[in-house]
């Protein structure tokens, strides 16, 4: 008997990006393995996969010397859901690419995808929750937040008067998620129309002229690159809420 569509179950694979050297941080190891309480940095992001229910995979794409460390550390922190680890491209886009070529070879075009940086180490449940429920109402999702900075335009990076409307800005996070078919589609798209090095999927899909809809992100979604983020996560790790606030 053939099932109707939506009886058909869909996969939901996270595809986590960790192929960045980290120069920015200054260190001498890649900063997704740096440890904070005796755990590298990619398990915290890790770990967080692995634990939601709606998550059925997880694939790393990371820097080919550090692949066999990786599988290590999965093994130790037993992150069962992880299923595939390959080396990444020579930049975001390239290396997102080397990851869903991976997905297509054992996955339908329509199960989902949802790309996540691997340095975003605090990404809560709810986030991955709402970003699942914004692509299944519109078939795509961006987490976002509003901008509450005043923020200014300038051609010199040193002087402006130019200010931007911030109740139009919204600065974007991670997860993105789409069919693997639509990534295909982007990347492929892509190269047509050569298109590099783009610093998301988010503005390849909008410089591609799709729509990007917005799912609920968090202050706390940081992403890893600097010393200063290092501290900020390090104080998030060990603070617990105030029962007052709501």
């Amino acid at each position: 008997m053939i099932k109707n569509e939506s009886e058909i179950i869909k996969m939901n694979i996270a595809l986590l990006t960790a192929a960045g050297v980290g120069s920015r941080m200054g260190q001498d190891i890649p900063k997704q393995f740096i440890h904070v309480n005796n755990k590298p940095l990619i398990i915290y992001t890790l770990e967080a996969f692995e634990k939601h229910p709606n998550i059925d995979a997880i694939i790393v794409v990371t820097l080919p010397s550090w692949i066999d460390v990786l599988k290590a550390y999965a093994k130790q922190f037993n992150i069962t859901k992880l299923k595939w680890i390959i080396p990444g491209g020579e930049d975001g886009q390239e290396s997102i690419y080397n990851g869903i070529k991976e997905i297509e070879k054992h996955c339908s075009g329509d199960d989902v995808v949802m790309i996540h940086d691997g340095n975003r180490c605090l990404v809560s449940s709810e986030i991955i929750s709402s970003n699942l429920a914004t692509f299944k109402k519109y078939g795509d999702a961006v987490t976002a937040i509003p901008v509450v900075e005043v923020v200014f335009q300038s051609e010199k990076g040193d002087v402006s008067k130019d200010v931007l409307d911030r109740d139009k800005l919204w600065r974007t996070q991670t997860p993105h998620t789409y069919t693997l078919k639509k990534l295909l589609w982007a990347h492929n798209e892509a190269k047509v129309r050569n298109l590099k090095r783009t610093a998301a999927t988010c503005e390849l899909m909008a410089l591609l002229g799709e729509d990007v809809h917005f799912s609920k992100g968090s202050e706390e979604n940081l992403k890893i690159t600097t010393t200063d983020d290092m501290k900020i996560f390090s104080a998030l790790l060990n603070v617990k809420q105030e029962g007052w606030l709501k």
